[in-house]
């Protein structure tokens, strides 16, 4: 969980360290510019920007069950995010799995790209596919 927070978490570091220099340097419309910006960087590298992720074996069940594409991501990830953000709304009907939350999810995902982790990886039907397009994705929903 700590290690889906740390790239978040120097971003905003970062940002409060440059908005005080700012500040020092005499330009307060700059140090809120450039927190604004790092803060907005953080919030999309979190996992917040993400819906709840559940287990890889909880994610298999309900995709039997209904269907729906599994995603496996992790936090920071530019390309899992541009899936998120691509896919809007409907990114909550896929299940979410964290690979760095849950091992099992992790070894899906080795097994799936020949040893690498390599995400965004999309199950669909027992079918993974690395990185696909977003469009693609969106077809792929019931």
């Amino acid at each position: 969980m700590v290690r889906g927070w740390t790239l978040p978490v120097v971003f905003l570091a970062c940002g409060i360290a440059s908005a005080f220099r700012q500040t020092a340097q005499g330009s307060p419309g700059g140090a809120v510019t450039l927190f604004l910006v790092f803060l907005l960087a953080a919030v999309l590298l979190s996992p917040l920007v993400f819906p709840r992720s559940i287990g890889a074996a909880e994610a298999r069940r309900r995709s039997e069950a209904d269907g729906r594409p599994i995603v496996y991501w992790r936090p920071g990830c530019r390309y899992c995010l541009r899936l998120r953000l691509r896919l809007a709304r409907d990114a909550r009907r896929l299940h979410w799995v964290n690979i760095w939350q849950d091992p099992e999810g992790a070894a899906a995902v080795r097994a799936a790209t020949g040893g690498d982790e390599t995400v965004p990886t999309v199950v669909v039907a027992g079918d993974p596919h690395v990185n696909p397009d977003p469009e693609w994705v969106r077809r792929q929903l019931p």
